[in-house]
C-alpha cells in the first residue's frame, strides 16, 4: 500500500448554508492572495533587479577571488579607483546559514509537506523499532573532507571538498586545486602525496548533498517518527572513489561495518536491516562475501545468517550502468550532453571532457558499475532480451558505428557488450586497465564448482553473476526501484566528426563522433618521456615518426530523432529504467538470476517491488510518487518499505511489477 501524499482535510459540520458559503469565500480569498503573492515575486519588476544584483555579485566574486586579483588591484591603484573589499568566504557561509535558519519551512525547496508523514502513519498503527538499521549510500552521496596538513592544502583542513557550500566555491574559484585534491593516485589507487581526503562520518554524511538538496534525510525523518535514533540507526559512509579492496586497506571500512552490526546485534538482541542505494547495493554484496571469507572478515559461513535480517536494495546497480562506460571513455554521459549550447560551451571550457575522463578514471570505486554479464545479459548483434517488437535495431549492438558517406573503414563494425568493454579499455591508460584487472570481474559464471572457488576471490565479489549469495536462508532481499523514466543504456559511435544524421534506425545508445589523432598524456606511449613497462618486450612505446596514438571521441550532440524507436536526443539513445540505471540491471538478477540455486544456494527470499515514475510537477523533485534514481529516496513507497522491514512488518510487502522485467529477464541467457 502506498500512502497518500497528504492528510485528508478535517471536515467541519456547519449549521447553515451561509456558513458554508462564508468558509468557501475565505478559502478562495486565501488562494487568490497566495496567487497574487506568487505573481508579484515572479514578475519582471522583481526578477530583473534580482538578476542585476546576482550578476554584479557574481562578477565581484570572480574579480575579488580570481588569480588576477593582484593585477586588478594594481590597475585600480594606478587610476585612483577604490579597491574591492576583501571577502571572508567562511563568514559568508556562516551568515547564510543564519539567514536560512530564519526562512519559514514551507518556503524551503527541500520540504514539500510530507515530512515525517510515513513514520507518523506507521506509529499510529502501533509499529515501533524492532531491528537496528544500517544505511549504505551510493556513489558521490557521501561528503568528503580534507585532512591534508601539507602547506598547499592546509587551508582546506576539515573543509568539505565534496558536498556542501565550500565545494561550490572551490569548484568555481579554485578549480585546478580542487581537481588535484579529488584525484587519486593512478598507480596505487590511494591518496596522492600531500593530499588526504576522508569520508565525512555520522548521519549527516549523506543526509543532504548541500543545504536544500536531500539524499537520505527523508528516510531518516520517517525512521525517527517511529522511534529510531542514533542508538538504533547508523549511516555507513565511505569514500566512494576507492576500489572496494582499498576501502578496507586504507580505511578499514568493512571491518568497521562488521563491528557496527555485531554491536547492534549484541546490544539489541536482534538482527540488523541493511538498506543501500545505487552503488551502495554493490558495496553490500561485496561485504556479504568479505565478512564470511577466511583471511578477510573471518566471520564464517553462518555470520550473515546470524546477523542480517534483511537487505533492501534501492535502485541497485546490480548488473552495471552503461553511462559509467561513457564516463571512462570520453568523460561524458546524458547529463553532460543534454544541455543547451551555451551551457555545453561553458562546461567544456570550464571542465573539459578530457579532464572529466581523467578524474573518473582515477576513481576506482565507480568502475564497479561497469556492465556485467556481457552478451548473455545485454544481447548480441542480432538480439537482446529487451528488444521492442517494432524496434529498428537490436539493443544488443551496444556500440554501433554510424557509416559515413565516402568514408571506408574495413575494420569498422558494431560491437556487442563484450567487445565494447574491450574497445573502451583499449582507449584508457594502462594504470586504469591494471586497476580493473586487479579489482573487478564482469563476466558470467555458471559452473557451481567455480562459483564456490570465487568465495575466496575478492575480484568477483562485486559481480552477482560470478558469486553466490551467502548461506542465510532466513534473510530476505528486497529489490526496490523506479520505472518509467528514459535511461541511457548503450553506445553508438560515428566514425567521423564531420558527418550528418539522416534519421537512421539506430536507437537506445549514444552516437559518438571521432576526430583527428592527438597526443594524450594519460596514455603511456603518448607521454612526454614514455617508458616501457617491460623492457624485454619493447624498445620504445613511441610509434614510428612519433605519431600520436590517441583519437578524439565524443558524444555527437548533432544526432537527434523524434521518430526513432526509442527516441534519440543529442546523441543519446535511451531505454527503460529509472533515468540512471537500465531496467535489466535493476531487476534482472532479482527476478530470474537469484531464483537459481547456483547463485542462491540457500534459497534466500527475493522480492521485487517496482515503483512507477509519476512525478508531481508542482512539487520539487517529483514528490511522493517519483521513480527517479536519486529522488526515489524521498518517495513514499521507499520509506514505507524500509520502515515496514525495520519494524517487523516486512511480510506485508508483496512483489509488485509495473514493467515488462519478468518478460525481459526470462529471455536472458542465464543457463
Amino acid at each position: 500500500m502506498v500512502l497518500s501524499q497528504r492528510r485528508p482535510p478535517t471536515r467541519s459540520s456547519p449549521s447553515t448554508s451561509s456558513a458554508n458559503d462564508k468558509q468557501t469565500d475565505v478559502r478562495v480569498k486565501k488562494r487568490q492572495k497566495a496567487t497574487r503573492h506568487y505573481s508579484i515575486w515572479t514578475s519582471r519588476k522583481v526578477l530583473f533587479p534580482l538578476g542585476v544584483i546576482w550578476t554584479v555579485g557574481a562578477v565581484l566574486c570572480v574579480f575579488v577571488t580570481s588569480p588576477y586579483h593582484a593585477r586588478i588591484l594594481f590597475l585600480l591603484d594606478q587610476y585612483g579607483l577604490p579597491r574591492f573589499p576583501e571577502l571572508d568566504w567562511a563568514s559568508i557561509e556562516s551568515e547564510w546559514s543564519k539567514v536560512r535558519s530564519q526562512i519559514p519551512e514551507p518556503w524551503k525547496l527541500n520540504n514539500d509537506g510530507r515530512e515525517f508523514l510515513v513514520g507518523e502513519t506507521m506509529h499510529i498503527r502501533g509499529l515501533r523499532p524492532r531491528h537496528p538499521v544500517v544505511l549504505v549510500p551510493g556513489i558521490v552521496s557521501t561528503g568528503l573532507e580534507s585532512w591534508s596538513t601539507s602547506p598547499d592544502y592546509r587551508s582546506y583542513f576539515r573543509e568539505k571538498l565534496w558536498g556542501g557550500y565550500h565545494m561550490l566555491t572551490q569548484v568555481m574559484l579554485n578549480r585546478e586545486k580542487w581537481i588535484s585534491a579529488l584525484m587519486l593516485d593512478p598507480e596505487t589507487g590511494l591518496d596522492p602525496p600531500g593530499i588526504k581526503l576522508r569520508a565525512v562520518q555520522g548521519i549527516d554524511a549523506a543526509s543532504s548533498f548541500i543545504q536544500g538538496y536531500w539524499i537520505w534525510s527523508k528516510i531518516i525523518e520517517n525512521l525517527a517518527a517511529v522511534g529510531y535514533d542514533t542508538n538504533l540507526l547508523s549511516l555507513a559512509a565511505y569514500d566512494w572513489r576507492l576500489s572496494y579492496y582499498n576501502l578496507e586497506v586504507r580505511d578499514g571500512y568493512f571491518s568497521r561495518l562488521k563491528t557496527t552490526i555485531e554491536s547492534f546485534k549484541q546490544r539489541e538482541g536482534c538482527k540488523v536491516v541493511i538498506a543501500a542505494h545505487s552503488m551502495g547495493s554493490t558495496v553490500v554484496l561485496y561485504f556479504l562475501k568479505w565478512v564470511e571469507a577466511e583471511g578477510y572478515g573471518n566471520g564464517g559461513v553462518d555470520w550473515v545468517e546470524n546477523h542480517i535480517e534483511a537487505f533492501v536494495s534501492v535502485a541497485g546497480t546490480h548488473l552495471g550502468v552503461p553511462k559509467a562506460m561513457t564516463a571512462f571513455l570520453s568523460g561524458e554521459m546524458k547529463d553532460t550532453v543534454q544541455v543547451n549550447p551555451a551551457g555545453a560551451y561553458v562546461l567544456e571550457r570550464f571542465f573539459s571532457r578530457a579532464e572529466r575522463a581523467k578524474l573518473f578514471r582515477s576513481w576506482a570505486g565507480s568502475a564497479s558499475m561497469w556492465i556485467k554479464g556481457g552478451a548473455s545479459v545485454w544481447g548480441n548483434t542480432t538480439w537482446a532480451a529487451d528488444d521492442l517488437p517494432n524496434a529498428w535495431q537490436t539493443h544488443g549492438q551496444f556500440v554501433a558505428f554510424r557509416p559515413i558517406s565516402g568514408v571506408h573503414d574495413p575494420g569498422l563494425r558494431n560491437l556487442t557488450a563484450d567487445e565494447a568493454s574491450n574497445f573502451i579499455l583499449e582507449h584508457t591508460p594502462s594504470t586504469f586497465q591494471r586497476m580493473m584487472a586487479t579489482n573487478y570481474s564482469f563476466g558470467i559464471e555458471r559452473d557451481e564448482t567455480v562459483l564456490a572457488e570465487n568465495d575466496r576471490n575478492h575480484t568477483k565479489w562485486t559481480n552477482p553473476l560470478e558469486t553466490r549469495l551467502p548461506h542465510a536462508p532466513s534473510m530476505k532481499i528486497y529489490c526496490v526501484y523506479g520505472h518509467g523514466k528514459e535511461t541511457e543504456a548503450s553506445l553508438v559511435v560515428s566514425l567521423c566528426f564531420a558527418a550528418y544524421f539522416h534519421d537512421t534506425p539506430d536507437q537506445r545508445s549514444y552516437w559518438y563522433a571521432r576526430g583527428e589523432y592527438q597526443f594524450d598524456e594519460t596514455l603511456d606511449a603518448d607521454a612526454i618521456s614514455p617508458m616501457c613497462s617491460n623492457s624485454t618486450d619493447c624498445l620504445t612505446p613511441r610509434p614510428p615518426l612519433d605519431m600520436p596514438l590517441s583519437r578524439k571521441s565524443w558524444i555527437d550532440i548533432e544526432v537527434s530523432s523524434d521518430t526513432s524507436i526509442p527516441k534519440v536526443k543529442n546523441g543519446v539513445r535511451t531505454g527503460e529504467g529509472d533515468g540512471t540505471v537500465a531496467l535489466i540491471s535493476l531487476g534482472g538478477i532479482c527476478v530470474e538470476g537469484w531464483k537459481r540455486s547456483r547463485w542462491n544456494p540457500a534459497n534466500i527470499s527475493v522480492i521485487t517491488y517496482e515503483l512507477p515514475h509519476s512525478p508531481q510537477a508542482n512539487i520539487p523533485r517529483g514528490g511522493a510518487t517519483t521513480g527517479d534514481h536519486v529522488d526515489i529516496l524521498g518517495s513514499t513507497g521507499v520509506s514505507e518499505i524500509i520502515l515496514k522491514v525495520a519494524t517487523g512488518a516486512g511480510d506485508e510487502i508483496q512483489p509488485r511489477y509495473v514493467s515488462r522485467i519478468r518478460e525481459y529477464a526470462a529471455q536472458m541467457q542465464w543457463d
